[in-house]
């Protein structure tokens, strides 16, 4: 059985007033906020100015949780010390993210005003909880280094509270809507009408927020207890997983590393797997003062061994993708965990070798508290944003020769990289020097066009077409105008092969309307197939489509490679309905005896366009 972690011997008597003051600030906050939304979604002042805009949106979210918390747990003055701090960082922080993405292209039915992006959320709230139970121990011990105990203690505190706060407001939404759906029944529905609105749902939520944080805060023997519950039933998950991380480090000893590799998620998962580790260890660790049972003491200190072959793998493969694709915000920010998994993984590691019951975790969970917010500032400041990183790394790439202007990746600059990416696209277009630089005007002023990232169509060139394109009988040229279409300008009836990189479509010419201008018919992979015409202003324009099934008839497709094929009217004539023409369609039946056509057929050459007339 494991013992209790101890008592908490910091816990401040209540105060009067107490109470009143967390509510005041939490309607306070509500009232704020739905200002600041209203604001936000008339497009008013303040919201018209996004440097000043997100920092007070920021700062009315968590100053006034910091001032939940921090009441009755630090005296006045340390407390309006601590809020003052805080709320300067939120504010530096707010701005620089306003800053980075000033001018930053969101695809929206209407203009709204600028949010907050995710990044700046979650590390935000990862850093001054971290931040939060560090002062707070501090101030208690009036130290500006604490105990471990009492930081285990407070930053465990906080943790549950702030999630059974989060429950309380859930349950209490639950029961607005049942009171609601009540009243339905007798046609009265101003509640539902009401629970609708945000200038009432924002400020309940934020008074009932406040008020959970206040039950849980005055009565720490149920905290207590429901986290006490919660180590236990953690510390026992860490055996389990122990043996299976163990069981997949002996794996590739046989299956070698190839595998892992090709996943190309590798370091996200065994990133996750560290961090799962320090999380269980330490739910068995707790504050070093209790008595565990034997199998999970064993499987901890197993498990801050494996810690250290954990990381290792996943920084090796960070740094394979890196040399293969370059840096990206998401690599950067991965780069920065495994930065703080490795201080994690040494430190757990030497604890373990030593004698005794891990004695050396407190020392390093302390440490890697400190490194983890000086790491998330970095994030969050010029000198390391993921944007500007990125950003440098892959322009080096280009100027260097390790990507062709083809495979330079402007998609990536313009909707991902931010200010830092956006400026950069600028500096090449304005770069006579820059390799193939009209290629790459042409490129970047078509990412310009795109209203989504992943609509890359736009982004098809000319080389990447013509290796996409396999003409038959070989030695066939397709059409120049249609080599050189702008493909994002059709819609989505096209075949992939039109619209990315890597997907390969058979071409045939073909004249199906008599006008000695021949059609062009692409059969792609997975039954994709699409027959485009030529337009009098020179624009390609898909007109029909072949039975899909013909992709599952290599007879017909081979027959088709060498040239056996030819134009026949329409069986069947039309209808005209109310001045509407409406063909007449067969069943998408195929002749017996085709068998299965392989993925991809003997490609010939990739096609070339006709030389300019």
């Amino acid at each position: 059985m494991q013992a209790d972690a101890g008592q908490d011997t910091h816990d401040l008597p209540a105060t009067p007033g107490i109470a009143p003051t967390r509510i005041a600030i939490g309607l306070a906050q509500g009232l704020l906020v739905y200002l600041l939304y209203r604001a936000g979604t008339d497009l008013a002042w303040p919201a018209t100015q996004p440097l000043l805009f997100l920092p007070l949106l920021m700062v009315a979210v968590m100053a006034p949780v910091i001032a939940i918390s921090g009441l009755g747990q630090m005296a006045r003055r340390p407390l309006l010390l601590w809020l003052g701090t805080a709320a300067a960082l939120i504010v530096a922080f707010a701005f620089y993210d306003a800053w980075r993405m000033e001018g930053i292209h969101l695809p929206q039915p209407a203009p709204r005003a600028i949010e907050p992006s995710p990044q700046l959320c979650v590390f935000l709230a990862a850093g001054f909880f971290i931040a939060h139970a560090l002062v707070l121990a501090g101030a208690q011990e009036r130290r500006r280094i604490a105990g471990y105990t009492n930081y285990f203690e407070i930053a465990w505190k906080l943790g549950v509270q702030l999630a059974f706060s989060g429950l309380f407001v859930g349950s209490t939404w639950l029961v607005l809507h049942l009171g609601a759906q009540l009243f339905l029944l007798i046609k009265l529905d101003f509640l539902s009408r009401a629970i609708d609105q945000s200038w009432f749902a924002i400020p309940v939520t934020t008074f009932a927020f406040a008020c959970a944080m206040h039950l849980t805060d005055v009565r720490p023997a149920i905290v207590r207890g429901i986290r006490n519950l919660l180590l236990v039933l953690l510390s026992w998950i860490l055996p389990v997983l122990t043996l299976l991380v163990g069981g997949f480090l002996a794996s590739l000893l046989f299956t070698g590393l190839e595998p892992l590799w090709a996943t190309r998620r590798a370091a996200a998962v065994l990133l996750g797997a560290a961090a799962a580790f320090v999380v269980l260890v330490n739910a068995a660790w707790q504050n070093g003062g209790v008595q565990v049972a034997r199998p999970v003491a064993l499987a901890a200190r197993i498990a801050a061994l494996l810690l250290v072959p954990v990381v290792a793998l996943a920084v090796y493969a960070l740094a394979l993708r890196v040399n293969e694709h370059g840096w990206t915000d998401d690599r950067v920010i991965a780069a920065a965990c495994m930065l703080v998994a490795s201080c994690y993984a040494g430190g757990y590691a030497a604890a373990a070798l030593r004698k005794g019951w891990l004695a050396g975790l407190a020392g390093v969970n302390i440490a890697a508290a400190f490194v983890v917010l000086g790491v998330l500032a970095l994030l969050f400041s010029p000198v390391g944003d993921p944007d500007r990183l990125s950003t440098i790394d892959q322009l080096a790439r280009l100027r260097s020769g390790a990507v062709t202007a083809g495979e330079f990746d402007v998609g990536y600059l313009h909707f991902d990289a931010g200010r830092y990416g956006r400026e950069a696209l600028a500096r090449l277009e304005a770069d006579a020097a820059a390799p193939q630089a009209a290629f790459l005007r042409a490129r970047i002023a078509a990412v310009r066009k795109q209203v989504y990232r992943h609509h890359d169509r736009a982004l098809q060139d000319l080389p990447v077409l013509a290796e996409n394109l396999r003409a038959w009988p070989a030695g066939t040229r397709l059409p120049d105008s249609f080599m050189k279409m702008d493909w994002s300008q059709v819609g989505d009836e096209l075949p992939d092969c039109l619209r990315r990189r890597g997907d390969v479509c058979e071409a045939f010419l073909l004249d199906l309307g008599g006008s000695a201008a021949p059609e062009v018919i692409l059969l792609g992979q997975a039954m994709e197939n699409a027959v485009l015409h030529e337009t009098p202003g020179g624009a390609w324009r898909v007109i029909g489509t072949l039975p899909p099934r013909l992709a599952n008839c290599a007879s017909l497709q081979q027959a088709l490679r060498e040239g056996r094929f030819r134009a026949l009217p329409s069986a069947w004539g039309d209808i005209e309905i109310a001045g509407q023409r409406l063909p007449v369609r067969q069943p998408h039946t195929l002749p017996p005896g085709c068998t299965a056509a392989p993925v991809a057929g003997p490609h010939p050459m990739p096609v070339q366009p006709d030389a300019a007339p």
